[in-house]
């Protein structure tokens, strides 16, 4: 389905500020500029910048216009519903070494649909409260065809677009359906040291799972969270 004029000025935008166009806190065209320059409405580019806010990757400044984010967000693993943003849910965090290509889990390579001994490419981050203390560690594995046709993962530095969009725009694939499954156990020693614990501590486990049209997986992340931190509410109609 050919993406609406929105759609395309946002994902324009999204390169550009990926490519390094624009740097954390600059500021981007007018709502005037793109309008003459794309041929639309400014109720259109209101649209496409609403998108890029939704995502965590601009904010708006008071009587100047829409500014590239100086602090990058993300979001604790799983809870990827339709519709859902990076602004929700999403805080800032801290990129923990540099990406590595290693033999994951067996949980893991079972997720990411791998054979013995296949490696994955691994990126951890650490999730932050708003004051700072540590919410959630997650580690992100992503299988050898996603990780070579995207090079970028294997860098050090965070993805401004987020990983999810930067993935679609170089494979071309698209998450589709995801699944969470929650479990509760004790954390390892280098868990609990990164997170602050004092051991014996619980925590919980959120595995996501991310799979594409054709049902292949895109990414399997785990996040670690803090028994004290960790709260799960599920609304439904009875």
């Amino acid at each position: 389905m050919p993406l609406l004029k929105y759609e395309q000025i946002a994902g324009d935008l999204r390169a550009r500020i990926a490519n390094g166009e624009f740097s954390p806190g600059e500021l981007l065209p007018s709502g005037r500029d793109l309008a003459e320059q794309w041929q639309v409405s400014r109720a259109t580019v209101v649209k496409a910048y609403d998108i890029l806010r939704g995502d965590g990757l601009v904010v708006a400044q008071q009587g100047s216009g829409f500014t590239v984010v100086q602090t990058p967000i993300a979001r604790p693993a799983g809870g990827r519903r339709a519709g859902s943003s990076r602004v929700g849910g999403g805080a800032p965090y801290r990129r923990l070494g540099t990406p590595d290509r290693a033999v994951p889990p067996a949980h893991i390579a079972e997720a990411l649909q791998l054979g013995p001994g296949e490696e994955a490419l691994r990126r951890v981050r650490l999730v932050l409260l708003d004051d700072g203390s540590p919410h959630s560690l997650v580690t992100a594995w992503f299988p050898p065809s996603v990780a070579g046709a995207a090079p970028r993962l294997a860098a050090k530095g965070p993805i401004a677009e987020g990983t999810t969009h930067y993935v679609r725009r170089e494979t071309g694939r698209s998450p589709i359906g995801g699944t969470d499954v929650t479990t509760v156990r004790l954390a390892g020693d280098e868990e609990a040291r990164l997170l602050g614990l004092d051991q014996p501590a619980a925590v919980a486990v959120v595995l996501h799972t991310a799979w594409d049209q054709d049902q292949l997986p895109l990414v399997c992340e785990e996040g670690v969270v803090p028994a004290h931190v960790f709260e799960q509410t599920d609304d439904y109609q009875m």
